[in-house]
């Protein structure tokens, strides 16, 4: 991606900056985003340059020009004090009508493509409820919105889908305030309300103490779902996975393998922690530790595909026969020469065209039963019965738990 700052035009005059973030395939949709109570920061152009690798063709407005320009604070106290006083002094009414130009100033753009939607932070929240309101945006999306409440009449006059990030414990969106505007999207078409237990308000920034990176990634995950259904683009996530896939294990080509997969990619394999984060890292994996790694029968029998807006979810039987040290699944351990056969579960999180990350899980201790490491006597383990039954459903069940005989007979 690349990034610049333009001009847009104010609709009662005047210019005022932007943050524009475009994505490496040159154009895509449209997406603003608002910022939270402290400028245009380092968050705010992190978050467009994270979208624009998402395909979209991202502007970030400077809201609080009509007071000073080129506004930039941090999350001290200092900071925070000044970010309070431009929140209480803003004009509400001219910053949607500045959003109302940006989303213009998007459309005018020779990169920008079909719809544009908006996303919101905070004071930014708001914003984008009422721009939804007042203005033509496509869709819109709102990250811990304060004081949404006060502005709930507006709520019939919001055509496009819309969705909502509620912090659990937002003091400043206490819980009757969040069912309240709950309750009036309740039976809206598009509308969608999620709230993120035992989390606070700004949960999404990582440079706020309230930081929780499971809800963020969550609400990460869910923003993307709606603006791929609503704005696009749409990318065939089966064949970017089926290809990273051919690479790895028919070619064994990591040089072919680095490129279906953004700059600095993260995999791990959850049992035994290997894998890499950052390009380097992880070459250095694929290509010592990994690709050649593998048993020369190497085997993936596919079980069922999950395709999401941003990931798929991959089920399938890991076949092999142990005639090497294989340092991602068995590390130290010498060939046994012993076949394994052990269900496995690959969560991929793909940014635009390319694999952002890979979350590989499966049963470690029925590999250790299956080589002969693990005796699964007086265990609940099992060896290659687990890939079997996965397969045939029709094989017995409970057979490790030796009081399921006790339950015979018993009403159900």
């Amino acid at each position: 991606m690349s990034s610049r700052t333009i001009q847009v035009s104010a609709r009662d005059g005047g210019h005022f900056s932007a943050y524009l973030a475009t994505p490496a395939q040159g154009s895509g949709p449209g997406l603003v985003l608002v910022q939270e109570i402290f400028g245009i920061n380092g968050f705010m152009k992190a978050m467009a340059d994270r979208y624009a690798e998402e395909g979209y063709v991202v502007l970030v407005p400077d809201l609080f020009w009509r007071m000073k320009p080129g506004v930039v604070l941090g999350y001290g106290e200092d900071d925070f004090k000044a970010a309070l006083d431009y929140h209480e002094r803003l004009d509400e009414t001219l910053a949607v009508e500045d959003i109302a130009a940006t989303l213009d100033a998007a459309r005018a753009l020779p990169e920008q493509a079909g719809k544009v939607g908006l996303i919101g932070y905070c004071l930014g929240g708001r914003l984008a409820m009422l721009s939804a309101a007042r203005t033509d945006v496509d869709c819109a999306i709102s990250y811990y919105g304060v004081n949404l409440q006060n502005h709930l009449d507006e709520a019939a006059s919001i055509r496009c889908p819309i969705m909502f990030h509620f912090p659990e414990n937002d003091a400043f969106c206490p819980p009757e305030a969040r069912e309240r505007i709950v309750a009036a999207f309740a039976d809206r078409p598009g509308a969608e309300c999620y709230v993120y237990p035992g989390c606070d308000h700004a949960f999404a920034t990582p440079e706020r103490p309230q930081y929780d990176k499971p809800a963020a990634l969550m609400a990460y995950s869910r923003t993307m779902a709606m603006l791929r259904k609503v704005l696009g683009p749409i990318y065939d996530l089966n064949t970017l996975w089926e290809r990273h896939c051919y690479y790895e294990f028919a070619t064994r080509d990591v040089g072919a393998v680095m490129p279906t997969m953004v700059a600095e990619p993260y995999v791990n394999h959850v049992p035994t922690m290997t894998g890499g984060v950052g390009h380097d890292q992880l070459k250095r994996f694929y290509k010592y530790h990994f690709v050649d790694a593998n048993p020369a029968d190497t085997t993936l029998i596919p079980v069922s595909r999950t395709i999401g807006a941003d990931r798929i979810v991959d089920e399938f039987v890991f076949c092999a026969t142990h005639d090497r040290e294989i340092d991602w699944l068995l590390p130290g351990l010498a060939p046994t020469g012993k076949y394994f056969e052990v269900p496995m579960l690959a969560v991929v999180c793909f940014r635009g065209d390319k694999l952002y990350n890979e979350h590989i899980y499966w049963d470690q201790a029925s590999v250790l039963v299956q080589i002969g490491v693990l005796d699964p006597a007086g265990l609940p383990v099992a060896g290659i019965q687990t890939a079997k039954k996965l397969i045939d459903e029709a094989l017995p069940s409970n057979t490790l738990m030796p009081n399921w005989a006790s339950s015979e007979g018993k009403p159900t």
